[in-house]
């Protein structure tokens, strides 16, 4: 009784080890482990280091300088004056400088760089969102891919099993004299080649799983349940997909752009402290070493933007018509892909219809036959083509299944709800 409890206990932890991978759990993998997903963080970091480096321009400057200059001429008196002896200059010059400045008004051109850091990161993420997204379509392929497979795979076994009782039969019939060795050779060749495709469907399976895992970065066994999908729920107009998140940051982008122009329009203020150490300091006529210092308001207001504005305005609002172009176009081919899809799940839901009207059909003419062999009125050749004719409906009307709900999700992805 004892070795009872442990038996069972290992065959339910050995049941209990299998995971269940679900196509949600998998598209977070996915998305988790592609390597485009980096992109996000650096994104991040380099709008708020470029953020912080136009703020910084309210800092003040300091710039040191320094000049040894010979020139052919300096400033000389040009009369004598009696008893008074003016020495002249020396034409070698030297100077050595330190200026500090502080901006006071810059026209806004701070908050308009910020503006521009904020809207060109804005495009930067929906940029790696839109990448990101695309796994959401490829993980679809490979997961659905392993269900097509699953349902092969199943309806083979099944066909082996129905192979399995019919030779079961017709050896009975060889021992009651009613079918003969050729009879029973046809079943094992159909059990033979039943096989062959087991193999080539699991290999196939194997190679889709190790794709799967790879994408997803985590291991698939042969012994995980693949959970089949529940249909997603429909809703027609609906559609957030990141593109359309993308064309709307640009045209932010392109509104700061806008804005910018404007700051090349104002003046710039701002405040200075010089101080140096030189020959001639401040004192031309003192032909020695000095210290100086200079404090001072500066002032600039460069006019030359007037002569691009107009021609840089038409470039921007270009822009902004190949930006809305470009949305346009993307929704008018999402709705028309929506509607060859929506037309492909109609289509398959009648064939579903159907598929069931002929599997029962196909089940009644092998019944009939079945009875034919066992009366000697039809050969078994005959029999086996009626059985496998079952097995291919019923495995087409899997793979319709199949076909359905994958249909479904690329509706579901090419509109993202």
């Amino acid at each position: 009784m004892k070795h009872y409890f442990v038996c069972m206990f290992i065959l339910f932890c050995v049941g209990t080890s299998r995971a269940q991978v679900t196509l949600e759990r998998c598209k977070e993998l996915a998305r988790d482990n592609y390597p485009v997903i980096k992109r996000y963080g650096l994104v991040e970091r380099s709008r708020r280091l470029t953020v912080e480096n136009a703020a910084k321009a309210w800092l003040p400057q300091a710039v040191v300088g320094g000049t040894a200059s010979y020139q052919s001429d300096v400033t000389a008196i040009p009369v004598d004056i009696p008893g008074v002896d003016i020495p002249a200059l020396s034409k070698d010059q030297y100077d050595v400088n330190v200026t500090i400045s502080q901006q006071l008004y810059d026209g806004g051109a701070v908050s308009s760089a910020k503006r521009l850091a904020e809207a060109q990161g804005d495009v930067g993420r929906e940029q790696v969102s839109v990448a990101m997204y695309d796994v959401n379509r490829r993980v679809d392929e490979l997961f659905f891919g392993v269900l097509v497979l699953d349902e092969q795979i199943a309806q083979v076994r099944i066909l082996k099993d129905d192979l399995r009782l019919s030779l079961a039969s017709v050896e009975a019939m060889v021992n009651g004299g009613t079918a003969n060795q050729t009879d029973v050779d046809a079943v094992k060749v159909e059990q033979v080649k039943a096989r062959q495709r087991e193999t080539s469907l699991l290999t196939q399976r194997n190679t889709y799983l190790k794709m799967l895992s790879t994408f997803i970065g985590k291991e698939i066994g042969d012994g995980d349940t693949i959970i089949k999908p529940t249909p997603p729920v429909m809703q027609n107009g609906a559609n957030s997909r990141p593109e359309l998140a993308l064309y709307a940051a640009q045209e932010r982008l392109l509104d700061a752009r806008l804005k910018s122009l404007n700051v090349a329009l104002r003046p710039n203020v701002g405040l200075f402290v010089r101080g140096g150490y030189g020959n001639p300091g401040l004192n031309m006529l003192k032909d020695d070493f000095d210290a100086y210092y200079k404090v001072g308001v500066t002032l600039s207001w460069n006019f030359g933007s007037l002569y691009t504005r107009a021609n840089d305005r038409r470039k921007i609002e270009a822009e902004r018509l190949t930006v809305q172009s470009e949305r346009d176009a993307f929704l008018f081919n999402t709705r028309l892909q929506t509607e060859l899809r929506s037309g492909a799940v109609d289509n398959l839901r009648e064939q579903l219809r159907q598929d069931d009207e002929i599997i029962t059909l196909r089940r009644r003419i092998r019944e009939k036959a079945e009875l034919r062999v066992a009366n000697g009125t039809e050969t078994v050749n005959e029999m086996l083509r009626d059985i496998n004719a079952v097995s291919d409906a019923q495995l087409a009307k899997r793979l319709h299944e199949i076909q359905l709900l994958q249909e479904m999700y690329k509706i579901k992805h090419l509109n993202n709800f």
